[in-house]
């Protein structure tokens, strides 16, 4: 039986109202909010939060693949999921994959993983999707957009939800599209695109999928699927048969917006979290075409309730209500060039240390047992040399001992917050604090380790992207 062991997810604490946008654009723009990624978070940082969500209590080793899927990723000639799987602290032999070009590529890798894993290549598989999509200022896109991914874990033992049955078509329909040389997307118009694509191909597949497995509308508990907003949402759901207000799913469009090819999976963590053993659910992405799954929920769920998911992450959040700051976190404007030096990062220190950045590891001194960060050859405590066990830091927690605030410094939310954090079990982390608010940074408040970017290879010409653990207050 193949199905998903464990799920997570990761949604951004920053949120942009749709009223702040209807303020500067000086009309309507609907009800609600959407998630807003930070200046040092990209697709890739997100699906990091997403698995280590996602691998809560579980053992890290135990993953033999990791498929991402997204539209946006950092690099056009590289591969993300190799990032990930580093940051993670999967094994380096775990087979690493990307899945794009589609808002149904995450359902394109569920389905080459469960494959693989009925195939023998693999017992578990961690399916990532994740997406940070810049639509035009005052375009159609800008107060639908939102951030954020999921994760799930896919294995042929200990499943909480087995898949049942799937049943996939193709389509080459154009509705949305992006270029190789586009920074914003394109749309054909929107009557066009929803009759002929979202509420004619998504019915069209379901029916053939609940046809396929002889079911009917009402042997579903629960339906996710995704569409582009809620009027479609409610159309799809009574094409298909099934009641809006019971058997579907609560869309996010309100409270995270439309993260692309992450909706569907993120929905789908959110049902998840409130399914029960018996329960049977439809799951359906769209994208030039359709992926629809049935899925079986077991006794195993019980045991994936601690995860964040989505309730805590959308619990858990800042307002942007500054229309410049979001344009300066998007790099969507032309700035003056800083009168500060730029950093620059080699690739040479940063491969040569890569354990160190990507996985956090540290060393505990085998003499005195101290633990130290950095990484060096003289233990600080006792002088032992080269006598250390290397510790992994990035699931540690801790409490900030000290901070200093810096008004002046070269960041695009200011102040510049940083911070010394002591971690439990023993060490020390000196970091930028990010995801904070000022106002509330004190001696004694509880700490995490996320992964994020640095600004010193991001926009000035460095050539590629710098990633390491920052701090940042405890969410959720």
């Amino acid at each position: 039986m193949v199905g998903i062991v464990s799920y997570g997810a990761y949604i951004p604490i920053y949120r942009l109202s749709r009223d702040t946008l209807s303020a500067v654009w000086g009309k309507s723009l609907g009800r609600g909010e959407r998630a807003v990624a930070n200046a040092d978070e990209d697709s890739i940082t997100m699906a990091v939060e997403a698995v280590v969500d996602c691998l809560t209590d579980l053992d890290r080793q135990g993953v033999d693949a990791l498929y991402f899927a997204t539209t946006t990723p950092p690099y056009k000639d590289k591969q993300s999921a190799s990032i990930i799987r580093a940051a993670t602290d999967l094994r380096e032999d775990a087979s690493t994959m990307d899945f794009g070009h589609s808002l149904r590529s995450c359902t394109n890798a569920l389905t080459a993983a469960s494959n693989a894993i009925k195939a023998g290549e693999a017992r578990r598989v961690m399916v990532a999707a994740s997406e940070c999509r810049v639509p035009a200022p005052n375009s159609e896109f800008e107060p639908v957009y939102g951030d954020g991914a999921a994760a799930f874990l896919l294995g042929d033992s200990d499943v909480a939800a087995s898949i049942e049955g799937s049943y996939t078509i193709s389509s080459e329909f154009i509705d949305v599209w992006r270029k190789e040389t586009d920074t914003y997307a394109w749309a054909w118009e929107d009557r066009f695109t929803r009759d002929e694509g979202y509420e004619k191909i998504l019915p069209q597949a379901i029916r053939a999928l609940m046809q396929k497995y002889n079911l009917a509308p009402k042997d579903f508990t629960k339906a996710i699927f995704y569409a582009p907003d809620a009027r479609s949402h409610t159309a799809i759901a009574r094409k298909i048969g099934l009641d809006p207000n019971t058997q579907v799913q609560q869309p996010l469009f309100d409270s995270v917006g439309d993260t692309g090819c992450a909706f569907a999976p993120m929905m789908l963590v959110a049902a998840l979290e409130e399914a029960r053993p018996g329960d049977r659910l439809l799951f359906a992405s769209y994208g030039d075409g359709v992926d629809a799954y049935v899925l079986q929920v077991t006794e195993e769920i019980e045991k994936t309730r601690n995860r964040r998911g989505i309730r805590r992450h959308l619990a858990s959040k800042m307002d942007l209500s500054n229309y410049g700051v979001y344009l300066q976190m998007r790099n969507m404007m032309e700035w003056a060039p800083s009168l500060r030096p730029t950093r620059r990062s080699a690739l040479s220190f940063v491969w040569r240390d890569r354990k160190m950045f990507y996985g956090l590891y540290g060393q505990k001194c085998r003499s005195c047992g101290h633990i130290q960060y950095p990484k060096q050859r003289l233990c600080i405590y006792c002088q032992a040399r080269d006598n250390f066990d290397e510790i992994r830091l990035s699931d540690k927690k801790g409490k900030l001992f000290t901070y200093s605030i810096d008004e002046r410094a070269r960041e695009i939310i200011l102040p510049m917050v940083r911070g010394v954090i002591d971690l439990e079990g023993g060490g020390r982390y000196y970091s930028s604090l990010t995801d904070r608010d000022p106002e509330k940074i004190d001696v004694g408040i509880d700490m995490e380790l996320t992964f994020r970017l640095v600004f010193d290879g991001v926009k000035e010409g460095s050539g590629f992207r710098n990633y390491t653990w920052k701090a940042r207050p405890v969410r959720c």
